[in-house]
This record gives C-alpha cells, sequence and structure tokens, in this order.
C-alpha cells in the first residue's frame, strides 16, 4: 500500500466516529496497556523470585522468549490484515507479557535507581519525538532507509558480539546508534497513525487492527529505548 502524506491533516472522522485525535489517544493507550502489562509481569517475576527457578531451570530463556516475541511480531505485521480484531489484541497483549519475562532478568541486573531514571528518560525522549512526528509537516518517509539500516547493523552487531568479546568494547557507541535509531523510529511510527487512518478510514474493523498493530510498533520503540538507554546508563547490581 501506498500513502500520501500530503493527506496527513485532514483529520476526517472515521466510518466509527473517531476523529484523528481519539483514533490516535487510542492507539497510544494500547501501547500503554502493553507496557503496562510489560512492566507488570516482570515486576512480579522479580518480586515472587519466579525469574530465579526460571533461569535456573533453563539458562536460555531468555533466548527462547525472545524468540517466540518475534514470531508474534513477525506473524501480526504479515497477516494483520486477515487475523480478527481479537486475535490481534490477544497477540498483543501476549507479546507483551512474554517481553515481560525478558524484561525481568534486566530486574536482576541492574539497580532499582537505574531502571527509574532510564524509564522516565524513556518517556521523556519519546514523548518528544512522538510529538514531532504527530506535529511536523515534514514527510518522514524518506528517513525509513536510514532506520532500517539502522537496525539491521545493531542486530548484525548484536549476533556478532556472542562470538567475538572483544566487540563489547564499542557497546557504549552502539548504544548509542541504539537511542538514535529508535528515536526516529518513534516519530516515523506516530507520523504513520495518520497514514492509517486515511487509508483505512472506510473499513472500522481494518482501522481497528491497524490501531494495534501501530500500538506494536511504538510499544516496540519505547522498550528498545528504554532498553538502550539503561546499557548507556545503568548502573549494575554489584
Amino acid at each position: 500500500m501506498s500513502f500520501d502524506p500530503c493527506e496527513f491533516d485532514r483529520g476526517y472522522a472515521s466510518s466509527m466516529g473517531d476523529t484523528l485525535g481519539q483514533y490516535t489517544a487510542k492507539t497510544f493507550l494500547w501501547m500503554v496497556l502493553g507496557l503496562l502489562v510489560t512492566f507488570g509481569v516482570a515486576v512480579g517475576c522479580w518480586v515472587t523470585g519466579a525469574i530465579f527457578f526460571i533461569v535456573r531451570a533453563f539458562s536460555y530463556v531468555h533466548l527462547v522468549v525472545l524468540i517466540a516475541t518475534l514470531v508474534l511480531a513477525f506473524t501480526m505485521a504479515h497477516r494483520i490484515e486477515k487475523m480478527r480484531v481479537g486475535t490481534a489484541i490477544a497477540m498483543f497483549v501476549t507479546f507483551s507479557a512474554l517481553f515481560g519475562v525478558t524484561l525481568s532478568i534486566y530486574l536482576l541486573v541492574y539497580e532499582v535507581s537505574s531502571l527509574v531514571l532510564c524509564f522516565g528518560a524513556t518517556a521523556l525522549y519519546f514523548g518528544a519525538l512522538a510529538a514531532y512526528g504527530y506535529l511536523t509537516k515534514r514527510d518522514l518517509s524518506n528517513v525509513w532507509t536510514i532506520l532500517i539500516s539502522g537496525t539491521i547493523f545493531l542486530v548484525i552487531f548484536g549476533l556478532l558480539s556472542m562470538f567475538i568479546p572483544s566487540l563489547a568494547m564499542f557497546d557504549r557507541v552502539i548504544c548509542l546508534v541504539g537511542i538514535a535509531v529508535f528515536l526516529g523510529w518513534t516519530a516515523y511510527d506516530t507520523q504513520k497513525i495518520k497514514a492509517f487512518y486515511n487509508y483505512y478510514a472506510s473499513s472500522p474493523e481494518m482501522l481497528a487492527k491497524a490501531s494495534i498493530f501501530s500500538a506494536l510498533q511504538l510499544y516496540l520503540d519505547f522498550v528498545n529505548l528504554f532498553l538502550y538507554l539503561l546499557r548507556f546508563l545503568g548502573n549494575k547490581r554489584r
């Protein structure tokens, strides 16, 4: 599908009766729900000590969960037009819960003060770039190539660092690249909410599914930004 950025400012109501502002607000509420599920599961695993049993029973649990979340994200991205709204919601909530298990491991590694500081910084930076993406008149579609290239670079570097320990010396530089990339994705994905709204305005069901999909993208932007900020600024437990 192709989106015309010139159509972004129409702001007309969809066939569901939502204005662009209401539709955007619902999308961000879905994102917040996903974050609440993730952090709720993470804190629950940490407080109850369940994560200790999970890690001891299966030391590669974080890799299994990561693969599962990637599969869910890939499936949702490529089947969003075919699946039901309820299925999309269930997959999004499941995705958020699974990532919460992975995030609980970070609660074991970093000090609570660092976690709180980095979460606050993430919320601030994310909010600023989301506002920019929503309000700017500039078409951000031309930065997609840069963002996807940066993301691929981060993935490749992460895989290589698993086998080449000496690459760890570049970790802080990589964190800065990651922060920049996901700040860019935040603005891009926020602006794309408007494109989805205009494109699917005549189909309430597709509009609802597009909202969930946009929430998933924003959720991933927030979580990845948080993790890179945590790696860059966070103090590890001794």
